[in-house]
């Protein structure tokens, strides 16, 4: 491809992409295609010979496009949003086309400064202390991996890297049930092992670990010879929203001396509205924090914000400085690469950059105050209906039901079966998409809004799919 096939597949790429999002409210949001269908439309072995773009290009839209779970759809109620407002679409259109390797301040000088520069807005932007400092990973289980590590050496006085892991203390981390599973798989990676993750029973109607059972958790611990590492607090779970007391935790973190990360990978961007910062009060006890602006800020993914009120300690954890690694003559530097797993770094922070100066924290704060009226609208008109229960409430734009008809009351059986043809008929009508989750034991769909284009009308029409679609089940 030459300067001017590239100039021109290049603008046709963008004019389909903005064809796409205008047409997205006519498409069904899930794929509806069964599986291996896609596999089937694709040859078996790659071509010999080049092929030319037009064709490439009408079979990704015959061949790929049907296979698609439309993300962007402003009906898209699934799992947690994963935004691309336009503007940062266009960011990530300059990532592409630069291809620059991150890795260190020298390879990409304005990659890393901006990256300072624009974590920091989104610092102040949501309220931390300035003793924090933010850097951008990838996703939040590579952000909870970090932390993790870190943990593990600090609770093992640096020698983990070093020494390994065999004959030293068993390392114990403490959590809710209410996290997300990174955390399960962060502790496998770390070494530690899943006997070693230790689950706090919950209370209240924040779902929140007890933290009279955490303290006691931890003091069994001590005297049975365990070594107390860390704790993991979320705000926001993916289940249902479950969220701990930071406060408490955060107390009970620093009398034990114990590294605390705090999961707000959904929930923390809305904390940009005063008005939700409640929800965490006592998160500046925190050693590490991790967020997603590209869940429901508008960052195309991906797009997760870590941060870290001692970056040293990751740092200790983490860096490794091979001579070719090194910048000569330039000690006052930062290498972000120093702070995560992985060396390889894209230049994320040019479409959070271009995200906060096109919408402003007014047009971002409207969107998620929007969202979250909206959803405690659905919720409350849900509620009303009798043969429809709220299980859990609205936690910001997230909250929780099931179809409960008086004819199977007491058959919980038979109510979740109810429950899971009613998703099922959901998802293949296409007009919205939800998911599931269990509460209690029990099989209930879960409802959030929160993508970026999504308006009133949008979340009320999921009232009259998810009422119809019942009733007409029976």
């Amino acid at each position: 491809m030459d300067g001017e096939e590239f100039r021109h597949w290049s603008r046709r790429a963008a004019d389909w992409g903005a064809d796409y999002r205008a047409g997205l409210r006519d498409r069904p949001v899930r794929a509806q295609t069964a599986p291996g269908e896609i596999a089937a439309r694709i040859a078996a072995s790659p071509p010999e010979e080049p092929e030319a773009m037009e064709a490439i290009f009408q079979s990704f839209e015959a061949d790929i496009l049907p296979g698609m779970t439309h993300w962007q759809h402003p009906r898209f109620f699934a799992y947690f949003p994963a935004n691309a407002a336009p503007v940062s679409v266009v960011a990530e259109y300059l990532v592409s086309a630069m291809a620059a390797q991150c890795m260190l301040w020298q390879t990409s000088p304005a990659a890393t400064e901006l990256e300072g520069r624009v974590t920091d807005w989104f610092r102040q932007a949501i309220g931390l202390p300035a003793e924090f400092s933010g850097t951008l990973q990838d996703t939040a289980s590579s952000a909870t991996l970090a932390a993790v590590l870190t943990l593990r050496e600090r609770a093992l006085g640096w020698r983990g890297n070093s020494k390994g892991l065999s004959g030293q203390p068993r390392l114990r981390v403490y959590c809710s049930g209410e996290v997300h599973t990174s955390i399960d798989r962060a502790v496998w990676f770390a070494g530690l092992g899943a006997d070693n993750l230790v689950r706090i029973p919950i209370e209240g109607p924040g779902r929140a670990m007890n933290p009279q059972a955490l303290q006691a958790a931890i003091t069994a611990d001590r005297e049975a010879g365990y070594l107390p590492a860390g704790i993991i607090a979320c705000v926001g779970g993916t289940g249902c929203g479950g969220r701990d007391d930071i406060r408490a935790v955060a107390e009970i973190a620093a009398r034990e001396d114990l590294y605390l990360h705090v999961d707000a990978a959904w929930a923390g961007s809305a904390m940009i509205c005063p008005e939700f910062r409640e929800l965490w009060d006592g998160v500046e006890g925190a050693d590490s924090i991790v967020i997603n602006p590209h869940k429901w800020l508008g960052a195309q993914f991906d797009c997760t914000v870590q941060f870290l009120r001692d970056p040293s300690q990751q740092v200790r954890a983490l860096a490794i400085r091979p001579e070719y690694l090194k910048t000569s003559g330039q000690d006052e530097i930062t290498n972000y690469s120093e702070w995560s797993v992985v060396l390889g770094r894209r230049f994320r922070a040019l479409k959070l950059w271009f995200l906060m100066r096109a919408h402003g924290l007014t047009g971002l704060r409207e969107m998620i105050r929007n969202h979250v009226a909206w959803s405690v609208e659905l919720a409350q008109k849900l509620g009303g209906e009798p043969d429809f229960e709220i299980i859990t409430e609205p936690m910001l734009s997230l909250f929780t039901f099931r179809y409960s008809p008086a004819h199977l009351s007491g058959d919980e059986e038979a109510i979740a079966a109810a429950n899971r043809a009613l998703l099922e008929a959901i998802n293949a009508d296409g007009r919205i998409y939800l998911t599931q989750t269990l509460v209690d034991g029990r099989f209930v769909l879960r409802f959030q809004a929160g993508q970026f284009e999504t308006t009133r009308d949008d979340v009320m029409l999921a009232f009259d799919v998810i009422t119809g679609l019942a009733r007409k089940a029976g």
